[in-house]
């Protein structure tokens, strides 16, 4: 595939290449999720832990047309206004932004963290009963969330499992336990039976650090990344014939991890090369016995990660250092178009991460709804946007959110996970705001010669109050001031 790249409006032309593959306990009342009040911090989660960020992108960047370009200007090219408006207040921002917290050793997530089947049929994490720090008793536990009411399943054993473990969920709801013994790391299938926890021992692999992938859109399969500096390798932990297998060798350094498809077959993943030099995204073909092809290049030297990628609209989430810092961008699979970088994605005192795109919008990249999480000095929230609205839409997080869950229904409802005092299990919902046009708010266009994607309307940005995520408004409404 090529893609290009366009920062704001534009960021110069991307090339990428497309890869082309061949024929428990009970919740209790759910408490409604409380707006911020202005001037005041929004409830932290003890668990969460504010996450790296990363990044991908195309060439140089290049001013945005504006109305009236020709055709293979960019996608989403509509009249815009001054780069920064945005509907939706978030909460209050503090004096600085709190920098996300790197991962541990070999990239692992923190306690706590939720992992979702690729459905969201699942999740599992690993958690701990209250204690003192340093002396509580961590075990993994599943959540099943799609039938009528969410609930959570304890799944200890004999002995409370070390904080740096890993787990994931797979569609027939076992639980993937990922532990370090040693120089070795070991693999196990936790499910419930009766009263206790049955593990089913999967086999070892001698690695000092491996870090388990998102689970496989197919849900049977999990893979595990082992990185080295000169050479990475890539393992079938879970739904292979016989117990952990390498599947791929990937020259250079790799991290990330990102599904293309699907089936589970083109896996995309952020590489560094054996002699140095940018991170630049590649396609990793585990039908070809993981044959590696280019996937995102926006300038030779840029640093071009991808973040999500939605198989049904070809809609990729990118962060690159292409426009001369790191900014967040989206762009199409398979196109020529430029990737573009929004305005309203570029909070000063925050960091956005996207985590969910809404599925089922196909050949509609631009009309998808997508998850963002924002982290700030005050901790963290939950942010909406499309890339045909140039909105970042800003709500308070429920309590209990771990920073990064959720999922989209195809009709665009997006679930948050959560658990607090009050319930020890629950989904949050909140359905995707619509878009007001700029141009029928303030009738202006914007021409985009600064290089950056107009992002709102010309007025200057409401500051409206937050409301709770079960009363979010479908509709959002701007006004001049």
């Amino acid at each position: 595939m090529t893609a290009c790249a366009i920062e704001g409006g534009s960021a110069g032309a991307a090339a990428t290449a497309e890869p082309v593959p061949e024929r428990g306990t009970r919740p209790g009342p759910e408490p409604r999720p409380e707006p911020v009040p202005p001037g005041s911090d929004p409830p932290e989660d003890p668990g969460a832990r504010p996450p790296a960020g990363s990044g991908p992108a195309g060439s140089r960047p290049e001013p945005d047309p504006g109305p009236g370009a020709e055709p293979g200007a960019g996608p989403g090219a509509e009249p815009g206004a001054k780069p920064g408006a945005e509907t939706g207040p978030a909460p209050r921002a503090g004096t600085g932004p709190e920098a996300p917290r790197a991962p541990r050793s070999g990239g692992a997530p923190f306690p706590g963290s939720l992992t979702l089947t690729a459905d969201g049929s699942y999740a599992a994490r690993l958690t701990a009963a209250p204690g003192p720090p340093g002396g509580r008793s961590w075990y993994p536990e599943r959540w099943t969330l799609d039938g009528p009411e969410p609930y959570a399943v304890p799944l200890p054993l004999d002995q409370p499992e070390e904080p740096d473990s890993e787990v994931a969920p797979l569609a027939d709801g076992r639980v993937l336990i990922r532990r370090r013994v040693a120089d070795r790391q070991t693999f196990s299938l936790l499910y419930p039976t009766g009263p206790g926890t049955g593990e089913l021992l999967l086999g070892a692999v001698e690695r000092t650090e491996m870090v388990l992938l998102p689970p496989s859109p197919d849900g049977r399969c999990v893979y595990a990344l082992a990185a080295g500096d000169r050479e990475s390798s890539l393992w079938l932990v879970a739904g292979g014939a016989s117990g952990p297998e390498e599947v791929a060798r990937v020259p250079g350094h790799c991290s990330g991890g990102t599904w293309l498809d699907r089936e589970g077959r083109m896996l995309a993943l952020d590489r560094r090369a054996p002699g140095g030099g940018p991170v630049k995204a590649v396609a990793v073909d585990l039908g070809r016995r993981g044959e590696v092809t280019p996937l995102l290049q926006i300038a030779p030297e840029s640093d071009d990660r991808l973040l999500l990628a939605d198989p049904d609209s070809g809609l990729l989430l990118i962060r690159s250092d292409a426009p001369g810092h790191d900014r967040l961008g989206w762009g199409v699979l398979g196109s020529c178009l430029p990737v573009r970088f929004p305005e309203c994605l570029r909070l000063p005192e925050a960091v956005v991460t996207p985590f969910a795109v809404q599925p089922g919008q196909m050949l509609m990249p631009e009309s998808c709804a997508v998850a963002l999480r924002i982290d700030g000095a005050p901790g963290s929230w939950v942010g909406v946007w499309r890339p045909a609205g140039r909105r970042l839409h800003q709500f308070a997080a429920p309590l209990g959110w771990t920073p990064g869950a959720g999922y989209w229904s195809r009709d665009g409802v997006l679930r948050l996970p959560y658990a607090n005092a009050a319930t020890s299990c629950g989904v949050a919902m909140l359905e995707a705001p619509e878009d007001v046009e700029p141009s029928s708010v303030t009738g202006r266009a914007g021409d985009g010669e600064d290089g950056t994607e107009p992002s709102a309307a010309v007025a200057a940005p409401v500051v409206c109050k937050p409301v709770p995520l079960g009363q979010a408004p479908l509709r959002g409404a701007a006004r001049p001031d």
